[in-house]
């Protein structure tokens, strides 16, 4: 008798579904292999832990056990987390996309014992409901049709392969100055000038394109794109979409005002925002910017890392069954705790049954009048709420979205002037470095409890973990991180590009019935635009021109998409904005690094430089390119500027450094 499998993995979200009466396997070979043992098609069942509607699914088919006995007589069963195999993910994706004309999550497919996918969807609810087949439905027709119409299923399976299989992608170009000012304009269409953001409901935070158009005003002086970003940060920090109480973004507003979530947060999600929050102080000095990028990275420290030093992958939108029930309040619920503040509290933060039941999730329009009472008000909530069932967490370790975090934390630590950050950032580092990085320099795309999954890093793992180390080196001077990511990078260009193009996995990893390649920069950046980002500073850091070259052709993948659809070309435009502005490399050479003159240089550079600018800090005589042959002045530490190494006279004042770097503007 079949058994379920899924106990064994690493994946909290595969985890979950071990208790289910559906026999499931998880991806491999050996799944495929029974199915052709048995001659019976492959149901896969695609999904992640903090996905709503795939609890739903779930609980109304998965554990039912009429359903499984059917699945296990009829189908083999293979469950996979998105966020563990996105390379699975994007191409049955793409196959759910064509056959549909939709996709989402949970992401139902069936296919040949050969991968080849013949019928695909998403949910499917338990009863036919609003025009929809039941799952028991589907199932019983798909079996029927694999015993009476095999010949045209199996053609089925092999057009869609072929078919999807030859798409290649656009012709590469360059996104040059023209196309940075058309991608600006572009975004400035799709803009909504009375609630903000891009486009329709569902609201999505477009932390990308807001980096890119923050970048842009920083080179160009454009005030339109600083307005389009202020105006879009203050309403995403304003509205529900943020934890007003413990800091952090949901995963997106289902309205286009940024009142109502959907709940779940997600790594990538905070550390993109973090980035963008602590960027947009940086140019303006908005106390709402810096009090938000605060508050995320807190909550990042907080509520997302694990005992080993890792960042967790998200937090459910559900407890106790139902969305949202964790973070919403009723005016009865708000009296209960707040007594006599209640009130007030109603009226500043639209207690108004915003939500379901007459509650309301809260929002903060305006600033409080008064901020000690803000607070004193702020701690009993979060007291009255740690009494409530916490959400699920997904503890698994994805080595991209660390590398986000990394990122965005030491950035973020070092303008702020938080250590505490960038501590945590080194120690995320330390754990990608030791555990998922084995003997042979591969890279392994997640952990959980400090031990290492099995699925291989894919093109957006190597070349944002090594971003992260490239990072780094303005915080610590150890060279080590320069020779970790220089590694990372040599490998992408031996296993991940092949006749001019940048693949999502590797040439040694496991073959899929296509091989997975998109410039899309959707919900977390592209592999190919985070590699565009890595081998520039990589570039910028040690003056080879290899990198250089690897840089501008990853960079070519996304010129056709930067040019149409900037809304999904959001970190390749702002690669090409850094590129537009230099690149600049910032040497800072100090006897103690970690503090006092060189630290404050340091400040000055990642503040006043183009975001993104590579800055390298160390003694003199590291082996860190950048700074062989860069000295102290007059005993002192000393920033020099520089651009293709070529390099202007050494400051040793942070305020000459900053005349130096707005002067460039």
């Amino acid at each position: 008798m079949a058994t379920n499998e899924l106990s064994t993995s690493t994946s909290p979200y595969l985890r979950q579904h071990a208790d289910n009466p559906v026999a499931w396997k998880q991806w491999g070979e050996a799944a495929f292999a029974e199915a052709r043992e048995r001659d019976v098609p492959v149901f896969l069942s695609v999904g992640y832990s903090a996905c709503h509607w795939c609890h739903v699914m779930a609980h109304e088919s998965f554990e039912d056990e009429a359903t499984a006995a059917y699945l296990n007589e009829h189908f083999v069963s293979v469950k996979v987390d998105r966020e563990e195999r996105p390379d699975v993910d994007a191409i049955y994706m793409e196959a759910t996309v064509a056959m549909t004309g939709h996709g989402g999550w949970p992401m139902s497919v069936f296919m040949t014992p050969a991968g080849e996918p013949f019928f695909c969807g998403t949910y499917f609810p338990s009863e036919p409901r609003h025009g929809m087949a039941s799952f028991r439905q589907v199932l019983e027709s798909l079996a029927d049709a694999w015993r009476t119409k095999r010949e045209q299923i199996d053609g089925i399976g092999e057009n869609v392969v072929q078919q999807l299989g030859a798409r290649q992608q656009p012709a590469g170009g360059v996104i040059d100055a023209a196309t940075l000012e058309r991608a600006a304009g572009l975004l400035r269409k799709d803009f909504d000038p009375v609630d903000a953001g891009f486009g329709p409901a569902p609201k999505f935070p477009p932390s990308m394109a807001l980096d890119f158009l923050l970048r842009h005003h920083r080179r160009t002086g454009s005030a339109d794109a600083l307005a389009m970003v202020e105006a879009t940060c203050e309403r995403m920090a304003r509205g529900g979409m943020y934890d007003q109480l413990a800091g952090g973004f949901a995963r997106y507003s289902v309205d286009k005002q940024w009142i109502v979530p959907h709940f779940e947060k997600m790594l990538y999600d905070n550390a993109l925002l973090l980035d963008v929050y602590t960027h947009w102080w940086t140019v303006t000095g908005s106390p709402l910017a810096q009090r938000i990028a605060v508050e995320t990275a807190d909550f990042l420290l907080a509520e997302l890392r694990t005992p080993e030093g890792g960042f967790s992958s998200a937090l459910d939108a559900d407890t106790e069954g139902e969305e949202g029930r964790y973070y919403v309040w009723s005016p009865d619920e708000l009296h209960e705790v707040l007594g006599d503040d209640a009130d007030w509290v109603i009226e500043l933060c639209d207690v108004t049954g915003t939500f379901e039941h007459g509650t309301s999730v809260l929002q903060l329009r305006r600033d409080p009048d008064d901020l000690e009472r803000w607070q004193r008000v702020r701690g009993r909530l979060l007291e009255a709420r740690a009494r409530r069932t916490y959400p699920g967490r997904d503890d698994k370790v994805v080595a991209a979205w660390n590398g986000l975090a990394i990122t965005a934390l030491t950035r973020a630590g070092l303008v702020l002037d938080k250590p505490e950050y960038v501590e945590a950032a080194v120690r995320a580092a330390e754990l990608v470095r030791d555990v998922h990085v084995d003997a042979s320099g591969r890279l392994h795309r997640t952990s959980r409890d400090g031990v290492v999954g099995s699925a291989h890093g894919v093109l957006e793992d190597y070349a944002g973990f090594a971003q992260a180390c490239l990072t780094l080196l303005a915080a610590t001077d150890d060279a080590g991180w320069l020779d970790l990511a220089k590694g990372l990078l040599d490998r992408v260009l031996q296993q991940f590009v092949a006749d001019g193009s940048f693949f999502d996995t590797a040439a040694d990893a496991e073959a899929l019935v296509w091989r997975p390649q998109d410039p899309t920069d959707n919900a977390t950046p592209a592999g190919v635009s985070l590699a565009a980002e890595a081998f520039t500073t990589l570039a910028s850091v040690t003056g080879e021109a290899r990198y250089e070259e690897a840089a501008e052709q990853a960079l070519a993948a996304s010129a056709t998409l930067a040019g149409r659809a900037p809304r999904f070309a959001g970190r390749a435009l702002a690669v090409a904005e850094a590129q537009a502005g230099g690149p600049l490399e910032i040497a800072i050479v100090g006897e103690a690094v970690a503090s006092g003159d060189a630290g404050e240089l340091v400040r000055t550079a990642l503040k006043h430089a183009p975001w993104g600018t590579a800055v390298v800090r160390g003694r003199p005589g590291s082996d860190v390119p950048l700074l062989a042959g860069r000295g102290l002045v007059d005993g002192r530490a000393a920033a020099y500027v520089c651009q293709k190494f070529t390099c202007k006279l050494p400051v040793v004042l942070p305020e000459d450094l900053r005349a130096e770097l707005t002067t460039r503007r």
